[in-house]
């Protein structure tokens, strides 16, 4: 047998694809070395690329900072808006300094004392029973010092201690057995320690007798009022109609005062108003308080009509001497509470007169519910309701006190009468044309720099309700302090406000109007 070809080479003299070593595009299979499926088969080797060098971060020098920047020209740009913005924030605080200091700006007054006290009028003879003794009046109310005290009074006018209409033989005793002279004492000696004030009422007394006509002053009331002077009394009452208010009598009062007077511990004199108008005179500075009543005195109750009048008449009277506003005419204890508000936020000292809602011996913690399984008598209701009616006095007379005191806008804040448009609302059905024209509202305004209370006084018998239009100048919303009911908390819009019948309320304004 001969040997088989299998590549088929030798017969036809071609040399295969894949002769000779292996080189660049073959690659030799395992098993198949130099073998033509495997090197042909085989794919090309293609050189992989070689990586990019990592590069630094490098900061970038001034010259290229200048070129991002724009060059030398852009930084004297930016140079000059710093600067430029540096001179409008110092010049817009320039500015606002001056404003500050050139504008008008409310002034705080040194008030004496007497201006900001609010005088209680009391006769020690009031806290005693119809069985005790006058005497044990002087030690009620000397119990009763710091009870005044925590109400906000903070100076009392005593009355009742010397004989009307007789001679003042002797200054140093008490009269009408309302007390003894060391108790007497004892009350101005305590009432100084609590920080209460005492004045002596010496209205009506003779202090000038027949025989004192050509020295005006006796030397038996020099030495009377250099006494109480000593022990502490802050001062003394008298009333336009004595003989003792002359030009002449006062001078020589001012100089026995001057001697034992401070800047912290000044006596005053007080007069009390009994006529339409204080008689003048020409040295006005001899009086310190002016009492004025703001109702005429009357012997039956005033209708609400002739109180609206009193109270607009005295709104709008201007006074030189700094006043003391009381009562006066009789009035509806409704009226009572509205009266009370408005002297409490008037310009001057409330002189407020002896109340028996305020008398700590008859205001007792008020009974809220009978015992499980008892009822309750007809007795019972009337007791709890003059026992809520005395609670009620007592916080309405604390919170007045209290807010006049804290407040520079009751204290000496400007005032401002405003005239009210309101329209009426009816509580009762049966309300006619024919009917007599209801009071209208009166308001005023108390203000200090950004800082206004506002106060309204509802006098009639009605309900009120104020005009959407009642007032452009003024804010329309503000915030409740205090009422006659104090039934009213929280804030309330003025344009839509309803007044219950004899209600007075006092609001504080938001925003500051533009009343000058």
């Amino acid at each position: 047998m001969g040997r088989k070809n299998t590549g088929g080479a030798e017969e036809t003299g071609r040399m295969p694809l894949n002769a000779g070593d292996t080189g660049y595009g073959s690659v030799p299979g395992p098993g198949l070395t130099g073998s033509v499926g495997a090197s042909e088969s085989a794919p090309l080797l293609i050189p992989a690329e070689e990586p990019e060098p990592v590069r630094r971060w490098q900061p970038m020098s001034k010259e290229e900072l200048e070129v991002a920047a724009g060059g030398p020209g852009w930084r004297r740009v930016r140079c000059y808006l710093v600067l430029l913005f540096w001179l409008a924030w110092v010049a817009m605080l320039a500015t606002s300094i001056a404003i500050i200091v050139v504008s008008p700006r409310p002034v705080a007054t040194q008030l004496k004392w007497w201006q900001k006290s609010v005088f209680y009028q009391i006769q020690p003879d009031l806290f005693t029973d119809k069985q005790s003794e006058k005497s044990e009046g002087i030690i009620a109310l000397c119990e009763q010092i710091p009870y005044l005290k925590s109400l906000g009074i903070g100076a009392l006018i005593l009355e009742g201690l010397f004989d009307k209409g007789e001679p003042a033989l002797n200054l140093t005793a008490a009269g009408g057995g309302v007390g003894t002279l060391p108790q007497i004492q004892h009350l101005v000696a305590e009432s100084n320690k609590a920080g209460v004030k005492v004045v002596l009422d010496f209205c009506k007394v003779d202090l000038i007798g027949p025989q004192d006509e050509a020295t005006n002053l006796s030397t038996t009331v020099r030495h009377g009022l250099r006494f109480w002077v000593q022990q502490g009394v802050a001062g003394f009452a008298i009333c336009d109609t004595d003989a003792a208010y002359s030009e002449k009598t006062l001078l020589e009062w001012r100089g026995v005062l001057r001697e034992f007077s401070s800047q912290e511990e000044e006596r005053v004199i007080v007069v009390k108003q009994t006529k339409d108008t204080l008689p003048p005179l020409n040295n006005s500075t001899l009086v310190d308080v002016v009492v004025r009543s703001i109702l005429p005195p009357s012997n039956q109750v005033l209708t609400a009509q002739e109180v609206a009048d009193a109270i607009e008449k005295n709104l709008q009277t201007k006074e030189d001497i700094w006043p003391s506003w009381t009562i006066g005419g009789k009035v509806s204890p409704d009226l009572e509470k509205l009266l009370l508000v408005l002297m409490m936020t008037l310009p001057g000292s409330p002189a407020v007169q002896y109340d028996k809602d305020l008398d700590p011996r008859q205001n007792v913690s008020l009974k809220v519910s009978p015992p499980p399984g008892e009822n309750n008598t007809p007795s019972d209701s009337h007791s709890d309701k003059e026992k809520k009616k005395k609670h009620l006095a007592v916080a309405l007379f604390t919170s007045l006190s209290h807010s006049r005191a804290r407040e520079e806008a009751l204290l000496y804040g400007s005032f401002t009468f405003l005239p009210f448009n309101s329209s009426s609302n009816a509580v009762s059905s049966d309300f006619s044309s024919d009917s007599p024209p209801t009071p209208p509202l009166l308001a005023y305004l108390r203000s200090w720099g950004c800082v206004h209370f506002l106060i309204i006084l509802n006098v009639g018998p009605e309900s009120r309700v104020l005009d959407p239009a009642w007032d452009t100048k003024l804010p329309k919303a503000g915030v409740f302090v205090t009422s006659t009911g104090l039934d009213r908390l929280g804030t309330t819009a003025l344009d839509s406000l309803e007044l219950q019948p004899h209600e007075a309320i006092v609001i504080k304004l938001f925003e500051a109007g533009s009343y000058s």
